[in-house]
């Protein structure tokens, strides 16, 4: 019987009681600020000679481009767009770098895992974090509103612009119109294959019809959060991510030369949402992993809801015109088309570099690896796949 929501049990329940509670799952771990503690392959179920075989395989995987990133920058299909200057800062790049977390311990670390190195279009985890925050605090009351209804400084004003929702952005789905920052839409991966100036006059499409990577627009983005958090987005990033995640304070979130504007009377800096024209976030593969850890707990962190299951849950979910793509910078293995060899419900935080915070949830394993050759990362996550084991 109940008395006071107590429930009165049988002493002949308790030995039954106190088996179930000796074999329950031990409570996740979840490193402090400045501590990691450190497990064995062995002692988190994995096989000691097939991590060292995927430690391997990456490290011959090295990217080819050269470490000075200003120089890759023009090397790359960038360095060929119509307007390919630099607006941001470049610096050169470390070691080839990777870590691996299982059931949230440190169980291998390469490379230089505390170096702060540009991350690219990892960038946009943090930034879709930074507007996660904003609908989590109800800023943005319905992602599927228009932005225009809460930005009204011009950038959406446009009658295509009006119609652009959150969603969309979150989504690269918006073909957003218009220059910003000196670089118009247009000059951000036009196709190859088609002239300058009839891509340029090209009838635009109805907003979540067609996926366009385009970094234009993630600053877009990051513009109209800027204007509805009224701070600096880096601010924002720290208070109610970093620090409760216990981040270090190296990373730096960088804008352009000419990215300010005016809030409530200040000037303040817009940051990228990558290292396309240089700036974006600069961060050690340690804080990468620790972000990774959060995504992996779907915005928990030791207790303590930094980002709500709501959110986490869109972000994961398939965009309608390119379903491996959640909202950025999260990219889904989708029918397993990213990573054949891992399962479907992994997804990776990735950017050029190539720079990827792969998250197993079906493993417990976050994986990060800093300037591997992309199709590279399929290789090394299958072989720590087989590290592990089937699932239970």
């Amino acid at each position: 019987m109940r008395l006071r929501g107590l429930v009165l049990m049988s002493p002949f329940w308790a030995p039954a009681l106190a088996i179930a509670q000796a074999i329950a799952p031990p409570a996740p771990y979840f490193p402090a600020r400045g501590e990691w503690a450190r497990r064995p392959a062995v002692e988190v179920g994995l096989n000691l000679a097939l991590v060292d075989s995927a430690i391997a395989f990456a490290k011959a995987a090295e990217s080819a481009a050269p470490r000075d990133l200003e120089a890759a920058h023009w090397q790359s299909g960038f360095g060929r767009e119509p307007l390919p200057e630099p607006l941001g800062l470049f610096k050169p790049r470390g070691d080839l770098t990777g870590i691996i977390v299982r059931n949230g311990y440190l169980v291998a670390e390469w490379g230089e895992p505390d170096r702060v190195d540009l991350t690219f279009s990892v960038t946009k985890s943090f930034l879709s974090s930074t507007a996660g925050l904003a609908w989590d605090r109800g800023l943005i009351p319905d992602l599927h509103a228009r932005v225009k209804d809460l930005v009204t400084t011009g950038e959406f004003d446009s009658e295509h612009n009006a119609k652009i929702t959150w969603d969309h952005l979150l989504r690269q789905t918006s073909d957003w119109e218009g220059t910003l920052w000196s670089k118009p839409d247009w000059s951000d991966r036009p196709p190859a294959n088609v002239p300058i100036e009839q891509y340029r006059q090209r009838a635009r499409n109805e907003p979540g019809t067609a996926y366009k990577y385009n970094d234009v627009r993630v600053n877009a983005l990051a513009l109209a959060l800027l204007r509805v958090w009224r701070r600096p987005l880096p601010e924002v990033l720290k208070e109610f991510v970093m620090d409760p995640i216990g981040a270090s304070d190296t990373w730096e979130w960088h804008g352009y030369r000419n990215s300010f504007v005016e809030i409530d009377g200040r000037p303040t800096i817009s940051v990228g949402g990558g290292a396309h024209w240089g700036g974006g976030m600069w961060i050690s593969a340690r804080d990468q992993a620790r972000f990774g850890l959060l995504t992996l707990h779907r915005g928990r962190w030791a207790g303590q809801r930094i980002l709500s299951e709501e959110w986490i849950a869109q972000a994961l979910t398939p965009t309608g015109p390119q379903p491996t793509y959640g909202f950025m910078n999260y990219f889904l293995n989708t029918g397993q088309r990213q990573w054949p060899s891992a399962p479907a419900s992994t997804f990776c935080h990735l950017g050029n570099g190539t720079n990827a915070v792969c998250v197993l949830p079906d493993y417990d394993m976050v994986v990060v690896l800093r300037w591997i050759r992309g199709n590279a990362v399929d290789g090394v996550l299958k072989r720590l796949i087989e590290a592990a084991g089937p699932t239970p």
